[in-house]
């Protein structure tokens, strides 16, 4: 019999809902755009985590490697070192909590999912590593697929497209369909435009308009566009720190273009304009 993942039924309720959902990022890397450092300790970790999800988090998104433009990969067992005693942590004080692993690596997804995450968040879309979707399907947990163009080394670099909307949305229809014919349910699987990750700031406003051409895949969308260096081409704020406004509005715009998910440092900030959102467009969750 398959492993199935901890909190199986509480994710599936997720991808299943009708949203919004916020993803609270917890980055435990040393050399992340944004935060990198903050978390690198168990402890702290846990009480940035139990932070986000008192502020209204409905998932913690763990990553032990950073994929901000530039950055070099870490090994495997690195990433492991990393994530697992931070997971565990958190789940020791908050075991209702519903977790992400943020990897592309199949062996790192199994110890997460092992010692209790709930969900695989993979910017590869199961490219990567050949035995990921295996690891997926066995776990019968969701995955995030994501769009990126190039890898995280030189993704910035010139990034072309002949039609941003048209590309991005062929390519995740088509990892959908390779992770169903896996055995990947696909009520299980949530798409990601990947905003920032091998876009131009053109390519990712081009992504943001016409968003509904993700979400006519059928699948819930999430959006990750939180204090990426986009925003200060428009805004002009450098610190990405600063950057909350920025993405308070992506987060508002995307949901009502019909966004599911909002993969955010700043979780109260963005469920509070969700609450707003919410309440102009329709009936506001009790």
């Amino acid at each position: 019999m398959g492993r199935t993942a901890r909190n199986t039924d509480r994710a599936g309720t997720l991808t299943g809902g009708p949203g919004p959902f916020i993803v609270g990022i917890l980055n435990v890397t040393p050399d992340s755009f944004s935060d990198g450092g903050d978390f690198l300790d168990p402890e702290a970790a846990a009480e940035h985590a139990a932070t986000m999800l008192d502020e209204g988090a409905d998932v913690l998104d763990v990553g032990g490697e950073s994929t901000r433009p530039g950055s070099d990969p870490v090994s495997q067992e690195e990433e492991i070192r990393r994530v697992v005693p931070v997971l565990e942590r958190i789940l020791s004080v908050r075991p209702e909590a519903v977790i992400s692993v943020d990897t592309y690596r199949a062996g790192t997804a199994t110890a997460a999912l092992e010692v209790g995450a709930s969900l695989v968040n993979d910017v590869t879309a199961l490219r990567d590593d050949p035995r990921m979707v295996y690891v997926i399907e066995e776990a019968a947990c969701p995955v995030i697929l994501m769009h990126m163009q190039g890898e995280p080394k030189t993704m910035q670099k010139e990034p072309h497209y002949q039609d941003v909307v048209r590309e991005v949305s062929d390519f995740l229809a088509e990892r959908a369909e390779y992770a169903v014919a896996a055995g990947v349910r696909p009520e299980n699987i949530i798409v990601d435009p990947g905003i920032g990750f091998g876009k131009n700031l053109e390519h990712n406003l081009a992504l943001l308009r016409n968003l509904d051409a993700i979400v006519d895949l059928g699948f819930p969308v999430l959006i990750g566009a939180s204090r990426k260096s986009f925003i200060e081409r428009i805004t002009g704020v450098q610190e990405a720190r600063d950057r909350v406004s920025g993405t308070v509005a992506t987060t508002v715009l995307a949901y009502e273009r019909g966004a599911t998910f909002f993969r955010v440092h700043d979780v109260r900030a963005n469920r509070e304009a969700l609450a707003v959102a919410e309440a102009v467009l329709h009936t506001p969750r009790r």
